[in-house]
């Protein structure tokens, strides 16, 4: 780092590298009375330098209040949202996912996390008329396998999933040449992923969406109960990497998480305690979200044709944005879709059939 390359005069220049500071952030560190004492520096002096130490480090223009009131921040202006490609879901969450900040999407295995995860990374490829971003995504895989069969068939279905969309349209999209796909293995893995090959793939404008499958996963397999303080640290880490990316780079940024059971002792001693589940990884995880979704897999199974899932239901538990409320969805072979009602067809101009509810059998989708 060069100091001549900030306007100074040239006693602060001297001052400050007699002081030994190194770098513009070490000199934000310190507060005004103690860069005098180290410097000898008059009170005027540092205080120029502690704003031209600023301005080098800002990334962008600040933002004023009435721009903010104006639309005049490229997000607020826009109103980007990237489209879930279910229209219920998109209703619930007014319009898809935010394009700045980190959406958390927990829930029990089998809930249905990974098929939306799927979904939202063909969704983003469409253009922005229909719900997208015009652009590809990132999957980061941390323990399973990619479901490569079943993006196959999701792509296979998406005339079926998407009727408000030109079938031309949808033939022209090479929806897997736009999914690239990254296995991280262990905490440095998912950080140099985050931080290099994440950051030149948004910087190239080859993708818009991230998705992490799951950031629970190896914070519960490397760290044991006693190493809190350090898995802490570690989580703060990578949540400032996703962070960065999503407003540096104005994408979504969706991290699957796990659940961990929680139990409720009752009032009264003569019954026995309950227990629920909640997104894992703690206070510590869950101040770090912008918007926090859980996936639930209901007793019950709907049927279409030759086709039955269970209902799911996805809850939005807290947004800035939106209040606290749920839909009800089903698994089909196009993918997810908004079950208004049990007993009536999924929400959709191209799905006219009934639906049957029955109880839960093993094995079903």
């Amino acid at each position: 780092m060069n100091w001549d390359q900030l306007q100074l005069k040239p006693r602060i220049i001297s001052a400050v590298q007699r002081a030994h500071l190194k770098s513009f952030r070490e000199v934000l560190v310190f507060s005004e009375p103690d860069l005098q004492k180290m410097t000898g520096l008059s009170r005027p002096d540092v205080q120029e330098l502690l704003h031209a130490a600023a301005t080098a480090c800002r990334t962008r223009q600040p933002i004023t209040a009435l721009q903010l009131q104006r639309g005049e921040c490229r997000r607020l202006e826009s109103g980007l949202r990237l489209g879930t490609g279910c229209p219920v879901l998109d209703q619930l969450l007014r319009g898809g996912l935010p394009v700045g900040g980190v959406t958390e999407l927990a829930g029990e295995s089998g809930a249905g996390k990974t098929q939306l995860g799927l979904q939202l990374c063909l969704s983003v490829q469409y253009p922005v008329e229909h719900g997208g971003l015009s652009a590809g995504a990132l999957y980061i895989c941390t323990e399973d396998p990619f479901p490569i069969r079943r993006l196959q068939q999701l792509i296979s279905e998406q005339t079926s999933l998407r009727s408000d969309v030109p079938p031309s349209l949808i033939g022209r999209l090479r929806f897997s040449d736009n999914i690239y796909l990254e296995h991280a293995a262990d905490l440095d893995s998912l950080q140099v992923c985050l931080s290099r090959r994440a950051a030149l793939l948004l910087a190239q404008g080859r993708v818009r969406l991230v998705v992490v499958d799951s950031v629970a996963a190896l914070f519960r397999c490397e760290f044991q109960p006693g190493d809190w303080l350090e898995r802490n640290k570690q989580l703060l880490t990578v949540s400032s990497m996703v962070h960065h990316l999503s407003h540096e780079f104005t994408t979504p940024v969706v991290c699957i998480n796990q659940v961990t059971d929680v139990f409720h002792q009752p009032e009264s001693s003569s019954s026995s305690p309950s227990s629920s589940v909640s997104p894992a990884l703690g206070l510590a995880w869950a101040n770090q979200v912008t918007v926090r979704l859980m996936m639930r897999r209901l007793q019950v199974t709907v049927s279409r044709g030759d086709q039955s899932s269970a209902l799911r239901r996805l809850e939005v538990v807290f947004a800035p944005h939106l209040a606290r409320s749920s839909r009800d969805v089903a698994v089909w072979r196009e993918g997810l879709r908004g079950v208004l009602d049990p007993v009536l067809a999924p929400f959709g101009p191209d799905v006219a059939q009934q639906e049957m509810v029955l109880p839960l059998p093993l094995g079903s989708v």
